[in-house]
């Protein structure tokens, strides 16, 4: 499994950093966020390193499916799966990626506003 020593999320993966685990599998980790942005906030990540979404779909395609199956259990697991919830990806740092290892946020338990910076 490729890591880097310098990525945070690979620290967590170690076992290095404690989380708060939602859902794992031998090729993902789930865990809430510790800055929540909605009343229900996990990130979804591989434990293999990939900088970007769009590099690991490049890299391994199967991988992406993992990663949003994943988010789906996730939604279950959390209680929102019916009621809705929203899955975000932040691509390179002009898209808001502070993590530059794959992740994706799964949003919900509560009403979620437009996407995106302003209102139309």
């Amino acid at each position: 499994m490729a890591t880097s020593s310098d990525c945070l999320f690979c620290t967590i993966v170690a076992g290095d950093i404690p989380n708060d685990t939602v859902y794992e599998t031998d090729t993902v980790l789930a865990f809430r966020d510790i800055t929540p942005r909605a009343n229900s906030h996990v990130l979804v990540i591989p434990k293999s390193h990939e900088d970007t979404l769009g590099q690991m779909a490049d890299d391994d395609p199967t991988s992406v499916a993992e990663l949003f199956t994943a988010a789906r259990e996730v939604a279950r697991r959390e209680g929102i799966e019916d009621s809705g919830y929203r899955v975000v990806s932040n691509v390179g740092a002009d898209a808001g990626q502070e993590v530059f290892h794959v992740h994706v946020h799964v949003l919900g338990a509560q009403k979620l506003g437009p996407v995106g910076p302003g209102q139309r």
